[in-house]
């Protein structure tokens, strides 16, 4: 907070000092001025931020702005670095046409509330685009109901019913205790017993890892976050006419 309002300061007093014709902006630094004349400014830029406040605030909404731009950038770099592992998941989380010329890889929490309005949109877009591959990565962001619903959906997926438990816990508001884990896998004609030992072992922790590892790689602030090929990191939920546009700059730059 202190670097981003001394920023703003220092902003302000080159806009100023270009209206006064006092001094040029790119020559402005505290370090050439004595105690007087740094006096003097302060008072000048205290005294502009009373007459007109939103100098402040444009200022850091600009600051804000370059910082995002800054990490946008830094996040598509470390996905083009990493995109090997991040491109690649176990065929059951590998969704619409597996040999499709854009992958998209979404990142989501099965408790996440903006994961869960996103389903039915991702399952129509890729109804529509058949030259699609997405990706899926499970990350329990969002607490230990998070990390259990993720356990059973990896645990799940030995069974061949990763796609079905994802789909019955990202519809369900229940608490995921063992007993409605265990409910939910008899339903769908599981082993329950080798189920619930499967998800404790190495091999989902180990996948959970890796997800958690790959989601801070690409900067992860939130779910869903999708990531259109390597052109695009894009927190949020949104629409069918969004993720459109998203795919059709990315196929642009295929």
């Amino acid at each position: 907070m202190t670097f981003r309002v001394k920023s703003s300061i220092l902003m302000a007093v080159a806009s100023f000092s270009c209206m006064m014709g006092e001094v040029q902006a790119q020559e402005i630094s505290l370090h050439v001025f004595n105690a007087e004349q740094r006096k003097a400014i302060v008072e000048v830029v205290r005294q502009a931020l009373k007459d007109d406040p939103t100098i402040l605030i444009d200022a850091m909404q600009s600051l804000r702005q370059k910082s995002a731009e800054h990490q946008q950038a830094q996040n598509l770099a470390n996905v083009r670095a990493n995109w090997s592992t991040i491109s690649t998941a176990p065929r059951y989380a590998v969704r619409g046409n597996p040999q499709g010329a854009v992958t998209i890889v979404e990142f989501l929490d099965p408790r996440c509330g903006y994961c869960r309005r996103m389903a039915p949109i991702v399952d129509d877009f890729l109804k529509r685009h058949s030259d699609v591959r997405l990706v899926e990565k499970v990350v329990p962001v969002l607490g230990a109901a998070s990390v259990v619903d993720t356990r059973a959906i990896y645990a799940a997926a030995f069974q061949g019913h990763y796609d079905s438990m994802r789909r019955a816990l990202m519809q369900d508001a229940a608490k995921p205790d063992d007993g409605h884990l265990k409910e939910i896998a008899r339903q769908q004609g599981m082993d329950v017993g080798r189920f619930m030992k499967d998800m404790s072992s190495p091999a989902v922790v180990e996948m959970i890892k890796s997800n958690l590892v790959q989601a801070q790689t690409i900067g992860l602030d939130g779910t869903p976050t999708f990531v259109f090929g390597q052109a695009a990191v894009v927190p949020g939920a949104m629409d069918a006419d969004q993720m459109d546009r998203l795919l059709k700059a990315t196929q642009g730059k295929h």
